[in-house]
């Protein structure tokens, strides 16, 4: 096996490696931090900007929108989805139809509760790449990020994120979310500054579901109007709830294909706790619940149980047999629709209602 140790100031762990390539990652990424932190280190973005001022802009834009690339599909447009989704269906949980917004201004609003998401999920997104274990993992896992790619080094990555907090913060003021924007804030911070989502699987879990449940509240907030209370709302409440626990006992699924990028890292995620094949028993009892039990607690008709049954025995059968990277991570963006496919449930039953 290859060694690797550090022999700077930059934090690098003794890691052994099974292969040369992953030991050439971690060499490449290392010699980056010592080009990018040195005092007289010309600047990354200055190396590679190009001296047109468009093509400028360009290459800062498709940096911005790389660091939150693989959280569309996650965060970005599940989140979006559920606020508008619940807008639409707010007689189901208990709001009388006249606090209820029309269909013309959940129109409207879409493209601010599309901003509101996105702008507090960029400097979330900034904090947990720019760490020495992030990059790392991303070397190996997503070598198309900004960091590992060399297009701004870490030091203007934090700029960047301090520079993003501010802004998301005043637009939650302006629009809505700002109880939750805060709530993301301080999960932020545990999650990558005191090592929440590396320390233990269980704490990991409860951050990102806590995180969904964030980005969900105030996509919600900013769809229905920065007037309204979600606290008001007793079936809202329970429905958060019940969203939150079915993202806690599942959202382990993304950690089936990041393993190796999660050795290096030092994560303490369930596959590396439990064994992969343990955990991957373990993800399937949670999912077979919540895609049975979500459609029963909204008292659904038969045919509302099909996609969500169908689509979880689906993601079932896939962690359990399919267990490459590529597997696992199609695996994950099933799940990620799996997840929408449930949001769906508070409109089916308005549906019905009418």
């Amino acid at each position: 096996m290859d060694t690797v140790r550090r022999n700077s100031s930059i934090f690098i762990p003794e890691i052994q490696f099974q292969n040369p390539q992953q030991r050439h990652v971690l060499e490449s990424i290392y010699r980056y931090f010592q080009r990018s932190e040195s005092k007289d280190a010309t600047s990354v973005l200055e190396c590679r900007n190009p001296p047109n001022i468009t093509n400028a802009w360009m290459f800062h834009l498709k940096s911005i929108w790389l660091f939150t690339f693989s959280d569309l599909k996650t965060i970005a447009v599940p989140e979006t989805a559920f606020g508008i989704i619940t807008a639409i269906s707010a007689p189901a949980f208990g709001i009388p139809v006249s606090a209820a917004p029309s269909y013309s201004s959940i129109l409207r609003r879409t493209p601010i509760v599309i901003f509101w998401v996105w702008v507090n999920l960029l400097p979330m997104t900034i904090d947990n790449q720019r760490r020495p274990s992030s990059i790392l993992e991303d070397g190996l896992n997503k070598p198309w990020r900004p960091i590992p790619s060399n297009r701004l080094t870490p030091r203007q990555a934090k700029s960047l994120m301090l520079a993003l907090y501010p802004i998301a913060v005043l637009t939650s003021l302006v629009i809505g979310g700002f109880r939750p924007c805060l709530s993301l804030i301080f999960l932020g911070c545990w999650y990558n500054d005191f090592g929440g989502s590396d320390v233990s699987w269980i704490s990991r879990n409860f951050l990102n579901a806590c995180g969904f449940v964030c980005y969900a509240a105030g996509a919600t907030e900013v769809t229905l109007g920065s007037h309204f209370e979600i606290s008001q709302y007793g079936y809202l409440l329970q429905w958060f709830l019940i969203i939150w626990a079915v993202i806690f006992t599942t959202v382990q699924t993304q950690d089936m294909g990041d393993q190796a990028g999660d050795v290096l890292r030092g994560r303490k995620t369930l596959p590396l706790v439990f064994g992969d094949s343990r955990s991957r028993i373990i993800t399937c009892f949670p999912i077979a619940f919540w895609s049975y039990g979500c459609p029963w607690y909204w008292q659904s008709p038969v045919l509302a149980y099909l996609p969500c049954l169908t689509l979880g025995v689906i993601i079932m059968l896939r962690t359990s047999t399919r267990r490459s990277v590529e597997d696992d991570n199609a695996t994950w963006k099933l799940w990620n629709f799996w997840l929408v496919i449930l949001y769906n449930l508070p409109l089916v039953k308005y549906m019905s209602m009418e």
